[in-house]
């Protein structure tokens, strides 16, 4: 299939992008790790032995910043539909995370504990159909919310990406409603022209 102008011109950003050459030359799966990094720095998000939950987690780079995070005593959870290749100290799970059946799996690994900081950079396949991407961003940001909401600790934190655009303002709404505090973060290696942002949540309502 012949390339496209656009997709020329979204390769060659991409490979000249200097986040992405970071992150080979560091070993690391994906340039998205230096969001959840930046995001980290500023706001304390991992701590030596938490629990972390990386939904949508494939293809592993935030869930490699965060088993390097949380030390020997810590865990990470890394959940998707697709498979991933194994990560040192990292326990993935392949299945739907809003399936009961998946839940109440994750639910006996995760024994008596609750969960600290819950993670989603989920984004939709796009179709190049902006009002059907927009709703399916926010369905899937509300389905890591409810994940959240039911497994987070007291003091627990949710960082979920969710694009501007029709239904964000209600989100980040409900997030008010769901959480002692909700911050935006845009982290630098986010591209200027994307409409992403992360929404973070610290201290669910219960």
């Amino acid at each position: 299939m012949k390339r496209t102008k656009t997709s020329k011109s979204w390769m060659t950003e991409h490979v000249n992008d200097p986040f992405v050459q970071r992150a080979k030359s560091e070993g690391l799966r994906a340039r998205a790790a230096y969001k959840l990094m930046e995001m980290d720095d500023k706001d304390r998000l991992i701590k030596p032995g938490m629990v972390v939950v990386d939904l949508g987690a494939a293809p592993g780079s935030w869930s490699q910043v965060a088993v390097s995070r949380v030390g020997v005593g810590g865990r990470v959870f890394a959940l998707d539909l697709l498979p991933m290749e194994p990560i040192a100290g990292v326990e993935f799970m392949q299945g739907d995370f809003h399936d009961a059946d998946f839940v109440a799996e994750f639910e006996a690994l995760l024994g008596d504990r609750k969960v600290d900081l819950v993670l989603s950079d989920i984004a939709p396949n796009i179709s190049g159909i902006s009002s059907s991407d927009q709703a399916r961003s926010i369905y899937l940001a509300e389905l890591a919310l409810d994940f959240a909401l039911q497994h987070l600790s007291p003091a627990g934190k949710f960082v979920v990406k969710v694009f501007h655009g029709q239904g964000f303002d209600e989100f980040r709404k409900v997030m008010g409603g769901a959480f002692k505090s909700v911050q935006i973060r845009k982290p630098q290696a986010s591209r200027g022209r994307s409409s992403e942002v992360y929404l973070l949540g610290v201290g669910p309502r219960g």
